[in-house]
């Protein structure tokens, strides 16, 4: 049982209104590259509370040529509702091509990535990139936004660095050419994942707009991060990415607390279990056997909130077929709860991202 230790917030209205959607809740699930693919959006959509989900980032160009990639990264079902698309590129004519491409397809919107740190991205001028050049960025955005009916989005950073922030200005004028809403995580691109978020960046950002609603991001691990967040920036609403590895029912217990409840159950072993095997089959349904090796980096930031023992977590790692999953899963079914560690291994094992240095 989690007994909350921020009161949750009251909103006069629970929906948020994004473009001509009107989405019934304002937690929403983050893009996150590599992460946020058709199986995982729809196990965490079955336990409840999201708004909203985006796709990884995809280059624009890769989506009207129609690449493998990018077609097993648009895939989708009416089940998986709403759902925006993020594109990346500097040519705006590859953007605009995209945008129109997706309009098309049915999906309900686009989000421009102006906030990926990655090196492989920038040094094509696209991502956090594209915030070094206010006015070819309010270019851009004004190009798409015209272009299509959907609602258009920017997921940005507060800037590429701590002498150039400039997330503020980018909303003010992205809200003037029709952008519906933006998403600021709340690091410079300098910072990548480590350091802390500016919360006084995000609160910047917010009193910069009129009324167009910025949505908070960065480092919200828990419901009560959520609420502060919210409280203490005025955002309309809160994107989760890694929080929702960390604790996939993150967005259920926001939802349960923003209905009143202040001591939110933890999963049972059993719905543990269920939804470890949910999300490998809704894989296994896309990939098939590939399924192992995509389900391996998802282990390591399960194992420590899910109570899967170190050693099982790290044959979840290595795992190579379907047969040998459902071998690991009743190991784990037998020895949940014996975990050690309380933190996540991939944020031990995996890179942060950028430095000051690159």
């Amino acid at each position: 049982m989690h007994r909350l230790t921020e009161p949750a917030i009251q909103d006069s209205s629970k929906t948020l209104q994004i473009g001509n959607y009107q989405l019934q809740s304002r937690y929403l699930l983050a893009p996150l590259a590599g992460y946020t693919l058709f199986p995982f959006r729809m196990a965490i959509r079955e336990l409840g509370g999201i708004g909203l989900a985006t796709t990884d980032l995809i280059p624009a160009r890769a989506i009207f040529t129609k690449s493998k990639k990018a077609q097993k990264i648009l895939k989708t079902s009416p089940e998986d509702h709403a759902l925006f698309v993020q594109i990346y590129s500097a040519k705006t004519e590859d953007m605009v091509t995209a945008a129109k491409w997706l309009e098309k397809k049915g999906y309900a919107g686009i989000d421009i990535n102006m906030g990926c740190p990655m090196g492989k991205v920038n040094s094509r001028g696209g991502g956090a990139k594209l915030m070094c050049n206010v006015d070819g960025s309010v270019s851009m955005v004004a190009q798409i936004a015209e272009a299509v009916d959907i609602p258009v989005t920017v997921k940005m950073r507060l800037g590429w660095d701590r002498k150039s922030i400039s997330a503020p200005t980018l909303a003010k004028e992205f809200e003037k050419v029709g952008i519906a809403a933006v998403i600021v995580h709340g690091r410079t691109r300098s910072q990548g994942f480590t350091g802390e978020v500016n919360l006084d960046g995000i609160r910047e950002t917010v009193e910069a707009v009129e009324n167009m609603p910025v949505i908070g991001n960065g480092d919200i691990k828990t419901v009560e991060d959520a609420f502060r967040v919210r409280r203490e920036t005025g955002c309309a609403a809160i994107s989760i990415g890694r929080g929702a590895l960390m604790d996939p029912w993150i967005f259920q217990k926001i939802e349960r607390a923003c209905a009143g409840e202040t001591e939110i159950p933890e999963p049972t072993p059993e719905e543990i279990i269920d939804f470890l095997i949910r999300h490998f089959s809704l894989m296994v349904d896309q990939y098939d056997e590939y399924s192992c090796i995509l389900f391996r980096k998802f282990a390591g930031w399960y194992g420590a909130k899910l109570g899967i023992p170190e050693d099982l977590e790290d044959k979840l790692r290595r795992c190579e077929n379907i047969d040998e999953f459902y071998q690991i899963i009743d190991q784990i079914r037998d020895r949940h709860g014996e975990r050690e560690s309380a933190i996540p291994t991939a944020m031990i094992r995996v890179p942060n991202g950028p430095v000051e240095r690159w």
